[in-house]
């Protein structure tokens, strides 16, 4: 989320198919402002399907310690329209569920968008065109 590294991320965005956008609940601005700015960066550089979901990390941290209410985060991912997880990399809480999250969208998105190019294809090839051209080969080869 550093400016000098903005540059390179905008590259990073054009061949994404899944985001996650990662902010600190014990830290009020890595959520008020960052998280809105990398919206706005997806918005203009990543594909329009591409999956996001939003991450709150250190969830085991105490409540006294905690900046951003779990209600807040769900309800930035509810105007988002994205799914919202709260998570902590320290304990492990939830890590695996959002990745297999994530994964799951792009593996559907994926499948839908091979369902919908099927029906255009054209088959070249019959299976009389192949053994013909197999014949022809195996002549031509001497056998």
């Amino acid at each position: 989320g550093q400016e000098r590294f903005r540059t390179i991320t905008t590259a990073y965005y054009r061949g994404a198919m899944g985001i996650l956008l990662v902010y600190d609940v014990t830290d009020e601005a890595s959520f008020n402002s960052n998280i809105r700015n990398w919206i706005k960066n997806i918005e203009q550089h990543a594909s329009d399907n591409v999956s996001k979901i939003l991450v709150g990390n250190k969830a085991d941290m105490d409540e006294s310690k905690r900046a951003v209410p779990t209600s807040k985060g769900q309800a930035l991912a509810d105007e988002y329209g994205i799914q919202f997880f709260e998570a902590s990399a320290k304990t492990n809480m939830n890590v695996e569920q959002v990745f297999f999250s994530i994964a799951r969208d792009i593996k559907q998105r994926l499948s839908e968008a091979d369902s919908k190019t099927e029906g255009g294809t054209i088959k070249i090839n019959t299976e009389g065109d192949a053994s013909a051209a197999a014949g022809q080969n195996s002549a031509c080869c001497g056998s």
